[in-house]
């Protein structure tokens, strides 16, 4: 997960959205953190459980990284009160479905575990603590409005990145499959990852 948020991290701006799903244990904040490493933002990147939201400034002069978890958020109200800087920022919003589309454009990127990986003994406090999950993640990322679907070079530049975290599995160590899907098109295509 953290080389396929990294991968990801490097195409993002001041300005874009990536909406996060996935149960507890999943993933979600190891991708995040890779998603800072590819930003270049101030770490270490953990989980905003407790806090709502945590912002990572740049390192090297580019858009700080806003990680939010919206779990405990009711309404999109209550967003507004946090006062985030969505169009100054690369924001990453945990459980934000339904909550934090507000803008034109996001990604929306969805972890899955297979049938039988559950998150039991799982502490939110600490979880996607490993960097290596032990069992296989299926990913689907879509992108939704202009930023993801009109700019053709970068939802392929988005593809590629999804293909070339597939590509770097060495043999016998198959940690997931990624589907990735153009909410435009609403074309599949299959393709590996972390």
């Amino acid at each position: 997960m953290h080389a396929l948020g990294e991968r990801i991290g490097r195409l993002l701006g001041a300005g874009d959205l990536v909406i996060l799903t996935g149960p507890l244990g999943a993933g979600k904040t190891t991708l995040t953190r890779g998603i800072g490493a590819g930003l270049g933002v101030r770490g270490p990147v953990q989980s905003p459980t407790f806090v709502l939201a945590r912002t990572h400034p740049s390192l090297v002069g580019g858009a700080p990284l806003v990680h939010l978890d919206a779990y405990r958020l009711s309404d999109a109200t209550e967003l507004d009160d946090l006062d985030i800087d969505f169009e100054g920022s690369v924001v990453v919003a945990e459980w934000g479905a339904g909550l934090v589309e507000e803008g034109d454009s996001w990604i929306e990127i969805v972890i899955e575990r297979p049938v039988g990986g559950d998150a039991e003994g799982v502490d939110p406090e600490t979880e996607d603590a490993s960097e290596e999950p032990v069992e296989p993640r299926t990913v689907t990322v879509t992108g939704y409005g202009p930023r993801w679907l009109a700019d053709a070079e970068r939802a392929a530049a988005l593809r590629s990145a999804l293909r070339e975290s597939g590509s770097e599995r060495g043999a016998g160590t198959d940690r997931g499959a990624a589907r990735e899907r153009s909410a435009e098109a609403g074309t599949e295509q299959n393709g590996a990852s972390e």
